[in-house]
């Protein structure tokens, strides 16, 4: 037995004055444990001492200053993620499971899980139905998770020490993207709540992950799941489909949040998946004190959207990995079983205020897009966020925009571009912009509102 308040209380005092090394700690602990067994403990009590493991064995005091933004744009999946999971395969049927009747068995289970996730089809999560699932989604979802975390950086909202949480982390693609997007001075308090199959190839993946990326994986079902907060991060990544009731589980991962943390929810890209995680944020923002920190800001204050909320985003692709490339080339059916876009809805979610930009829209000065019947065939300013990238395959550039008080589709039509509505074109998704001059018509065909900006409108980024 080792006295760890002992250990704790010796760390905290020579945090204050030296880096902490296990070897002088075990000194002033009754016993004189092993210096090993001294670090497992100060392992196990770093994220609550602030402490950050360096590589030489000392422990030192975690960096204050929060994340700053990465620069994130994976162009591929990295490599010592690939192998484990390849190896994880060859473990299972050897070196070529990819060719002959293992192959042949994954490629159905992607083929199923295509067709379950289009139909809407819950998914039983067994040994086999886990590795096709990383196969075919660990990519896309790595690379999805660092784009989210951008918005919250940009305001300084993510902290170098984050007890985290996973709700049903998969196989890991979220966690792994999170874990390369953090620099490589945190530390992090890890929890994943997974109780399938899925958990097992999650478990073998995280040995890649960082000494300061402690990881712990609870194999139960989130509804059952004890909230023992506060987190820092929230994590609902391609799940709350799949839930019996997500509007409880995110409500209740809500309430463990830290007073400055904040709950990313994301999901495919997809009607159904995408309008379903908008629904859930809208019942949880309008039933108890919680704020839309982005994309989907609510610019009108005390008004709510009313309209089907299908908003995403997409980013560069992703190189299909050699696990892919391997199964799809022994498949006979080219590009199937690769999967390289980057495509995803998401919602950020807090309970301090905090808004990504703070700025809200004035009934002197804007129109609101609840009132738009009224404005019809009139030029008009109004503030908006830029929820699409271009939606128009030819034509004039079309881009879905809202205000948090809609209650129908609204679209930003670009008829003639110029250097004054340029904006439009460039900004990122997200981005809230002031339109002034912009012509409102009704679509007939698409059953929504076009606001038209040519050659006499004005379109500005003001966040």
């Amino acid at each position: 037995m080792i006295d760890r308040e002992a250990v704790r209380s010796n760390a905290k005092y020579l945090r204050r004055v030296r880096p902490i090394d296990p070897d002088e700690i075990s000194e002033y602990v009754e016993g004189e444990p092993h210096p090993a067994v001294v670090r497992r403990v100060l392992r196990e009590a770093a994220y609550d001492l602030g402490l950050f493991e360096r590589a030489d064995g000392t422990f030192v005091p975690v960096g204050t200053t929060p994340v700053s933004a990465p620069g994130w744009a994976p162009e591929a999946f990295p490599g010592r993620y690939a192998h484990a999971l390849e190896d994880l395969l060859a473990e299972r049927d050897g070196a070529n499971w990819h060719r002959g009747d293992s192959g042949d068995r994954l490629r159905e289970v992607i083929r199923r899980l295509k067709a379950d996730y289009y139909a809407q089809a819950p998914v039983e999560y067994d040994e086999e139905v886990a590795l096709g699932y990383a196969v075919y989604h660990l990519p896309d979802y790595y690379a999805a998770v660092g784009y989210v975390l951008d918005d919250l950086v940009e305001r300084s909202c993510l902290p170098r020490r984050l007890r985290v949480l996973d709700i049903g982390a998969g196989v890991g693609g979220p966690a792994l993207g999170l874990h390369d997007y953090l620099p490589d001075d945190a530390v992090v308090d890890y929890h994943a709540v997974e109780p399938s199959a899925a958990a097992d190839v999650l478990d073998a993946l995280l040995d890649e992950t960082r000494r300061n990326f402690r990881p712990t994986i609870h194999r139960e079902r989130a509804e059952a799941f004890g909230f023992d907060g506060p987190y820092d991060l929230v994590v609902c990544a391609n799940v709350l489909s799949e839930l019996d009731d997500p509007v409880a589980v995110v409500g209740d991962a809500l309430d463990a949040l830290a007073d400055d943390g904040t709950l990313a929810a994301i999901a495919p890209a997809d009607l159904e998946t995408s309008t379903g995680l908008r629904s859930v944020e809208r019942a949880v923002a309008d039933g108890r004190d919680v704020t839309v920190y982005g994309p989907t800001l609510r610019l009108w204050p005390g008004l709510a959207p009313e309209d089907r909320g299908w908003s995403f985003d997409e980013r560069p692709r992703i190189d299909a990995p050699s696990f892919q490339r391997r199964l799809d080339d022994a498949g006979g059916e080219p590009g199937t079983f690769r999967n390289e876009t980057v495509k995803f809805s998401y919602s950020l979610l807090r309970t301090d205020g905090t808004r990504r930009v703070d700025v809200r829209a004035d009934r002197s000065r804007h129109a609101r897009m609840a009132d738009m019947d009224a404005h019809v065939t009139d030029r008009i300013d109004l503030l908006a966020v830029k929820l699409s990238r271009n939606l128009a395959d030819d034509g004039n550039p079309l881009f879905k925009i809202g205000d948090g008080s809609e209650r129908l589709e609204h679209y930003a039509v670009v008829t003639r571009e110029s250097g004054l509505n340029r904006d439009l074109l460039r900004a990122d998704y997200g981005a809230v912009l002031r339109f002034e001059n912009v012509l409102a018509l009704w679509n007939d065909d698409e059953g929504a509102y076009n606001l038209v900006v040519d050659d006499e409108a004005v379109v500005d980024v003001i966040g």
